[in-house]
C-alpha cells in the first residue's frame, strides 16, 4: 500500500491568554494570525487561533487555544518543542530579536547535525528556529522580520517520549517514516522526501512522568499529519485498525480540514487531516485572514453569546498584507505550491458537533 501521511499538516497547542499568544506569535515568531474562530467541542467559549507563513500553507499553521482555565502538566507522551525552519545564517538575526524582545531562549545550539535556538512563549510552550538552507517556502514579514530571516513553516515538532520502541514502530508501520538518525537521547525520523515539514524528533526521556493530555495552559495538544482526501483518512483509520490501534476516532469536520485522531503508544496524540474543499480561504479571502471572528455555521446562530464570553483582542496592524505581498503572493505559489488551493473532497461524510449550550468562557 502507497504511503497515505505526507508530512505535518497543522500542530496544536494550549497557550493561556489570548491577546499575549496572538502578540508573540505574530512580533516575536514572526506568523501571521490567519484564523480566529473558537474551539468546537465542548460547553465553554474558547478561541481557537491559526497562524501560518505569508501564504498560509499547511506546514505552516500553528493553532493555539488560549486556555487560562486549567493549567497543563508538562511531561513525557506531549509535543516538548515546536521547531520552524529559517534560513541559513539568520541565526544571529533571532538572538538578536529574542533580546530586543527579553525572551528567554537557549542561545545557538546543535542536534543531531543542525543549528538552532529555543525560546519560550509567555505560557510556557517552547518553540524552535532551526537552520535550514533547503526551504524556500515564503516568510510571513514584519517591520522587524525581513525576509531574508523570516520562518518559513514547521521544521517539525521534537517530541518527548518515556517508551522509544514502540513509538517508533507506529511511526514506521502506521504512519510511513522512517528512522534517518539519532544521537543520544535525540532519534529523528523523516516522512516523503523528508527536510522541513516532513520530520519528527523523539527525545526519549524514560524517567520523564507523564504530561497532561487534556487542554491546558502551557502544553501540546497533538501533531496533525497531512493525507490527500477523506478516502485516505478511511484507508489510514483501517491500517491503523489492522495493526491493533484500535482507539481512533471517526472522521471529524473541522470545517477547514476533515481529521481523524489516534493516542500513539508514546502518549502523544495524532491527528490526520485532509484540507477541505477552499482550505483556510473558504470562509474568508486570503487578503483578509484572521482580521474577524469566524465561527462553523453551526455555532453562528449564537454568535452574540459566545463573543460576550471570549476575551477582547486586537490583530496587529502587520496582520494586513502589504501591497508587495500580495504580488509576490502568486509567484512564490507558482514555484513552491499552495496546500490552499481549493480542492474536492469526497467520501465518508465526516462528523460534526452541530449545536451546544455555552455555559462559559476562558475568564
Amino acid at each position: 500500500m502507497a504511503n497515505l501521511v505526507r508530512g505535518i499538516h497543522h500542530i496544536t497547542v494550549c497557550a493561556s491568554g489570548a491577546q499575549e499568544d496572538i502578540d508573540f506569535m505574530t512580533k516575536v515568531v514572526g506568523q501571521r494570525l490567519i484564523k480566529q474562530t473558537v474551539l468546537f467541542d465542548g460547553r465553554y467559549a474558547h478561541y481557537h487561533l491559526y497562524y501560518a507563513n505569508a501564504n498560509a500553507e499547511v506546514g505552516s499553521v500553528y493553532t493555539t487555544f488560549p486556555f487560562k482555565r486549567v493549567p497543563g502538566r508538562t511531561g513525557s507522551g506531549q509535543i516538548q518543542s515546536t521547531a520552524y525552519s529559517v534560513p541559513k545564517g539568520s541565526l544571529s538575526f533571532w538572538k538578536d530579536h529574542f533580546a530586543r524582545h527579553n525572551i528567554e531562549n537557549s542561545g545557538v545550539q546543535e542536534r543531531l547535525g543542525q543549528k538552532f535556538i529555543r525560546f519560550k512563549h509567555p505560557s510556557g510552550l517552547l518553540l524552535e528556529v532551526v537552520e535550514n538552507a533547503a526551504d524556500v517556502r515564503a516568510g510571513w514579514t514584519t517591520h522587524e522580520i525581513s525576509a531574508d530571516v523570516a520562518n518559513r513553516g514547521f521544521y517539525g515538532p521534537v517530541l518527548s517520549i518515556r517508551e522509544l520502541s514502540e513509538m517508533e514502530r507506529f511511526l514506521t508501520d502506521a504512519l510511513g517514516f522512517r528512522k534517518t538518525g539519532s544521537e543520544g537521547p535525540y532519534h529523528q525520523f523523516e516522512v516523503a522526501e523528508g527536510g522541513a515539514m516532513r520530520t519528527l524528533v523523539l527525545h526519549h526521556e524514560p524517567d520523564k512522568n507523564q504530561g497532561s493530555w487534556g487542554f491546558g495552559a502551557g502544553t501540546g495538544h497533538h501533531v496533525a499529519l497531512e493525507v490527500d482526501s477523506d478516502e485516505a483518512l478511511a484507508e489510514q483509520k483501517g491500517l491503523y485498525e489492522e495493526l491493533g490501534y484500535t482507539d481512533c476516532s471517526e472522521i471529524k469536520d473541522r470545517n477547514y480540514f476533515h481529521s481523524i485522531y489516534t493516542r500513539s503508544p508514546g502518549g502523544v496524540l495524532v491527528e490526520c487531516a485532509a484540507t477541505a474543499e477552499g482550505g483556510f480561504t473558504r470562509d474568508e479571502p486570503w487578503e483578509e485572514l484572521g482580521t474577524s471572528l469566524l465561527l462553523p455555521p453551526w455555532f453562528e446562530a449564537q454568535r452574540a453569546t459566545i463573543e460576550q464570553m471570549l476575551d477582547p483582542i486586537t490583530v496587529p496592524e502587520e496582520n494586513q498584507p502589504s501591497a508587495a505581498g500580495v504580488a509576490a503572493r502568486a509567484a512564490t505559489i507558482e514555484r513552491s505550491g499552495s496546500s490552499t488551493t481549493a480542492t474536492a473532497r469526497s467520501g465518508a461524510a465526516a462528523s460534526r458537533r452541530t449545536d451546544a449550550t455555552f455555559i462559559g468562557g476562558d475568564k
